[in-house]
């Protein structure tokens, strides 16, 4: 398999004596720890529950402390950074064409493009002009978080994507648009969203394309591989996913210690693998791992409430009302993933 091609847009003896050491670690009381298991990354306090392995990044403390919350022992190992891809010049002149009305569309595809945009105002002394000029303008919202980004620096987007916040929704919001011959900037997240792109330039937009910043791997993937090896192994419990670049990451770190198809096989047989939305759950599925938890919304906190509800349930320590399981994969190989109502 290429992992290199896959990509949102492209889809709608093993042993843990590996020298890792941890760094900050998240308690209970969100106090860091020291560990002794091998494993490097962040992880809660011991046998507080189900181990469960989180590949976030940005927001990997408070997704810990959901997980620790709802009686999980959360193993952060970060899958990714995000590096400035735009020189600060580049990011002014962009400034300055919204400021002087040179777009009639601007779609944000993530808060932290918003961020970085209004930062770099801020330091030019812009943000006023930038605020005047966005307001001027259709700007639309691929979720939630650019949303309250956007509103934070006094700016109400005019369209926002609806659940589940795809690329297919943003192309519903702006269904209502003539876009033929629009001016159109995207802000893209941290890779070309093909197939937001290619739709619009299909129906006519002229589009600009920009990247305020790239995903790229850890400069270490030591840890990852270790949680390679634990995963494996089977000593951890689950796997929560909040983005497709997060798996791919951790498939392609997989691959170069030689252990894709043991990943594969022990996500399918022994890992209970979450997954946020159904972007995510593509991309995994397309890797051949079965899905077994999707939440009904697809956010951090709906993620980690209905994948500890499933693993207590598991476990034979769920409500006696609870739901019937329903789950994909090896489990049951016909029944959709688990959601929670």
């Amino acid at each position: 398999m290429d992992i290199s091609k896959l990509r949102e847009g492209s889809l709608e003896p093993t042993n843990s004596q590996f020298s890792v050491s941890w760094h900050v670690a998240c308690s209970g009381a969100g106090m860091a720890t020291q560990d002794s298991s091998g494993l490097g990354g962040t992880r809660g306090s011991e046998g507080s529950g189900p181990k469960v392995a989180l590949l976030e990044s940005r927001m990997s403390r408070e997704l810990a402390r959901l997980v620790v919350k709802h009686g999980g022992e959360p193993i952060s190992v970060p899958a990714l950074r995000e590096e400035n891809e735009e020189s600060r010049e580049a990011v002014a002149q962009i400034i300055s064409e919204l400021a002087q009305g040179r777009y009639e569309v601007v779609i944000f595809m993530t808060g932290v493009a918003v961020s970085h945009l209004f930062e770099t105002a801020e330091r030019l002394g812009e943000r006023a002009r930038l605020v005047a000029g966005l307001l001027r303008i259709t700007t639309v919202t691929r979720g939630p978080k650019p949303t309250a980004a956007l509103r934070g620096f006094g700016v109400p987007p005019t369209l926002s994507a609806r659940e589940p916040f795809t690329s297919i929704e943003v192309v519903d919001a702006l269904s209502g648009i003539d876009v033929v011959g629009r001016s159109i900037l995207l802000l893209h997240y941290g890779e070309r969203s093909d197939s937001l792109a290619e739709t619009l330039l299909a129906q006519g937009a002229e589009l600009a394309e920009i990247w305020l910043y790239r995903w790229a791997l850890p400069e270490s993937t030591s840890e990852l591989e270790g949680l390679v090896q634990e995963l494996c192994l089977g000593r951890l419990d689950a796997l929560a996913i909040t983005c497709q670049i997060q798996f791919r990451h951790l498939m392609q770190v997989a691959e170069s210690i030689g252990k894709a198809e043991d990943l594969i096989r022990a996500l399918n047989q022994k890992v209970v693998v979450g997954v946020v939305g159904p972007t995510c759950n593509a991309i995994v599925q397309a890797y051949g791992v079965n899905v077994q938890v999707i939440p009904q919304h697809p956010k951090m906190g709906p993620l980690v409430a209905t994948l500890m509800r499933y693993l207590e349930s598991r476990m034979g320590r769920g409500d006696a009302n609870d739901s019937p399981l329903i789950t994909s994969g090896s489990r049951q190989r016909m029944a959709p993933p688990y959601h929670q109502n």
